[in-house]
């Protein structure tokens, strides 16, 4: 008996080491980040290659605040989760709205960035008088309004080819609601489709309001618009936010606080502000 009182000690000793490592967690002291690097003014790529844009300081800064070196990289939107998950960095910060099918693959960070979804189409051209223009529509909370609003939308859109981003929350939204009244024509980036729009290869895109903005903001994009309601909830999600390994909940806890305090003391949204022309931070 006196031979096992010491193996007995020496294995629940290994027993609690375990157990504290598994309580304290992972440290962080360095994390990677992945934009796409195409979707301005949320990120997007410079003349000389730079990444630039609201996620890109806003990722520096929040990286700051957790006390960690941060490195941001680009990487394709179509294969942005399933590199996530195989270790290619450790977090997404992409324009990424937060919704339910998302959530069963991967975690999220509490909102960063709040933005509805429309329809953009040629200044003046027969789209421009879809109804609902400035409207606000939320499939979670008023579903039936939504609806109504896009049988009246597909009367001047019936026969019409829109362009959307490929295995985004928008080509998911055509597919469901308007594939029986429009040809969707899928493209790898946004940048794309807003070139065929704005050269007459498409008659509308289906993109975020504040990408769209943008993108109208640019002397080759004056001749488009925005038309009809802007749309969200429902598939659409709940807001922007980090994308994260469900197997590292301490990094999600340090994005959390990080992001929070930038709400609290208002830097949040002063660079909203600066690079949205308008306040799109969560309000708490």
């Amino acid at each position: 008996m006196n031979m096992l009182k010491p193996l007995t000690l020496a294995a629940l000793g290994l027993v609690a080491t375990y157990t504290v490592a598994f309580t304290q967690g992972k440290t962080w002291t360095k994390v990677t980040i992945a934009t796409e690097g195409a979707y301005a003014p949320w990120n997007f790529t410079e003349a000389g290659g730079k990444l630039a844009g609201f996620e890109i300081d806003l990722g520096n800064e929040l990286c700051k605040r957790m006390k960690v070196e941060c490195n941001i990289i680009a990487q394709d939107w179509d294969g942005i989760i399933p590199a996530l998950q195989a270790g290619k960095y450790d977090a997404i910060m992409a324009g990424m709205n937060i919704t339910e099918k998302r959530l069963e693959t991967i975690n999220f960070s509490r909102v960063y960035g709040t933005g509805g979804q429309v329809f953009g189409v040629a200044r003046g051209g027969p789209l421009a008088a879809l109804p609902g223009l400035g409207a606000r529509l939320n499939l979670t909370t008023s579903e039936a309004d939504a609806l109504k609003a896009m049988e009246e939308m597909k009367k001047l859109l019936k026969g019409k080819t829109v362009g959307v981003q490929v295995s985004t929350i928008n080509s998911q939204f055509l597919d469901k609601y308007f594939k029986d009244a429009v040809t969707i024509k899928e493209y790898k980036t946004t940048e794309e489709h807003d070139l065929d729009l704005a050269n007459g290869r498409l008659d509308a895109i289906f993109v975020s309001i504040l990408a769209l903005n943008a993108t109208i903001e640019k002397p080759d994009f004056k001749n488009l618009q925005v038309a009809g309601p802007s749309f969200g909830g429902g598939l659409l999600g709940s807001g922007v936010g980090v994308g994260l390994r469900k197997a590292d909940p301490e990094l999600k806890a340090m994005f959390d606080k990080a992001i929070g305090d930038m709400i609290a003391d208002g830097s949040l949204k002063a660079l909203a502000v600066k690079w949205f022309k308008l306040d799109i931070s969560p309000q708490s």
